[in-house]
């Protein structure tokens, strides 16, 4: 994801982009497209006015910026993307403001293919008004201008891209089971995802991302990894603290299935095969 990201601010003349990558060969793309590269990620944000971190989870934030002794220059602008938790995002608030920075949490609602269309979804949280709209201009290369949401601080962004990612869970999961309660009474593969996928039904919207993955039986074009879904269904359940999720923890399950037997880089429309 952050790859495609950068590549929209790359079409714009106005930023010098700096890209640093954990895996140094996945950045190689953007080199070619104009990125100058960083061998670290003190050298990405020693000179930066604006920051944008694209990182797998909270561990992987906290190990490259939290616990990291990073060259920030005082007042830059920090525009975390990853998906962290709401816990995390105000620890992250917290970490900054005590260091001269500012701090908004952008995560984006959508895969692969909405990111390259510049058609996600953005959640922008953040207590300062002006590194808001900050995030807002710098977002409005990936976003979809009807689906971008502001909250005065970082937790309820957070909060709010673990809702909507619970809806690919539990969705994914719904349309899996409903399927199969359709095949036993009667219904072909192709009728019940077709009508699982009628317009105004319920799953419609999961069924029009995932029902052909779903009657293939082919998960290797992997919009949103089952490892990454995961990993946000983690974060769902601790930020739930106890309450009662069954319908999540129905979606844990497959996910975690999916993961251990090794195929974790499969999209996540996997959660059908196991």
């Amino acid at each position: 994801m952050g790859q495609e990201l950068v590549m929209h601010l790359l079409d714009d003349p106005a930023y010098d982009v700096v890209a640093w990558n954990r895996t140094p060969g996945k950045a190689m793309l953007l080199e070619a497209q104009g990125a100058v590269l960083a061998a670290t990620a003190s050298d990405a944000v020693r000179h930066a006015d604006i920051v944008v971190t694209c990182l797998f989870g909270p561990e992987a934030v906290r190990q490259v910026v939290l616990d990291a002794d990073l060259p920030w220059r005082t007042g830059a602008l920090w525009i975390e993307v990853s998906t962290v938790g709401p816990a995390v995002a105000r620890d992250c608030d917290a970490w900054t403001t005590s260091r001269g920075v500012r701090y908004v949490q952008a995560p984006v609602l959508g895969s692969l293919g909405p990111a390259r269309a510049g058609a996600l979804g953005v959640l922008i949280g953040g207590t300062d008004a002006a590194a808001r709209a900050a995030t807002r201009r710098v977002s409005s290369h990936w976003a979809d201008p009807e689906r971008v949401v502001e909250y005065d601080e970082p937790g309820k962004a957070a909060a709010g891209k673990l809702l909507v990612n619970y809806g690919l869970a539990v969705g994914m999961q719904g349309l899996i089971e409903a399927c199969r309660v359709g095949e036993a009474g009667g219904l072909t593969p192709q009728e019940a995802v077709s009508l699982a996928g009628l317009p105004k039904t319920p799953l419609a919207t999961i069924a029009g991302m995932k029902g052909a993955a779903l009657l293939a039986g082919d998960y290797t074009d992997t919009q949103f990894s089952a490892n990454l879904l995961a990993k946000d269904v983690d974060l769902m359940l601790a930020t739930a603290d106890g309450q009662s999720l069954p319908a999540l923890m129905a979606a844990a399950t497959s996910l975690g299935l999916v993961c251990q037997s090794g195929d974790g880089e499969l999209d996540f429309s996997a959660m059908a095969g196991v």
